[in-house]
Formats: structure tokens, C-alpha cells, sequence
């Protein structure tokens, strides 16, 4: 993991990090931390699933992109 962020930042990238709360190893390496409650690491791809959803909206939305109608979008999931 911090070589993937080594190797981010490298490329000239501002990093933001999801750790579980208390974890002081990726502090250093990272530009922007967002800590989640310590869980059971069954429960943890759910309790980061949605903060993540949210943050991929509000980035998609501040670029100008149509949350809604994402482009190349198969034909096989799409709804008319």
C-alpha cells in the first residue's frame, strides 16, 4: 500500500487516504486522511462503500459530468 502511494505521489498526484482511525502508517505518506471508525475487517468495505459513492459524486458533479447518464454505458443496463 504505501508503495501504490509512493508511486502516486511520485507522478506528481495529491493523495487522499482512507485509514481506519488510529492508523499512524500511512499518516506520513499522505497528503489529505480520511480515518473510519475501527470495525471488523468483514464490515469494512461496507462502512467505506459509501463515503466513497459520495465522493465520486461530488467530484463527478464539480468536474460538470451528468452523474446520471455516465457515458459509455452498456446497453445491457441501460433502462428506456
Amino acid at each position: 500500500l504505501l508503495s501504490n502511494i509512493r508511486e502516486i505521489q511520485a507522478r506528481g498526484a495529491v493523495t487522499i487516504v482512507i485509514a481506519e482511525e488510529g492508523d499512524e502508517t500511512v499518516r506520513p505518506y499522505a497528503d489529505h486522511l480520511i480515518e473510519m471508525p475501527a470495525v471488523s475487517t468483514l464490515f469494512q468495505p461496507l462502512l467505506s462503500t459509501i463515503p466513497m459513492q459520495l465522493f465520486s459524486a461530488g467530484v463527478a458533479q464539480a468536474r460538470g459530468f451528468d452523474v446520471d447518464k455516465p457515458r459509455n454505458l452498456a446497453k445491457s443496463v441501460t433502462v428506456e
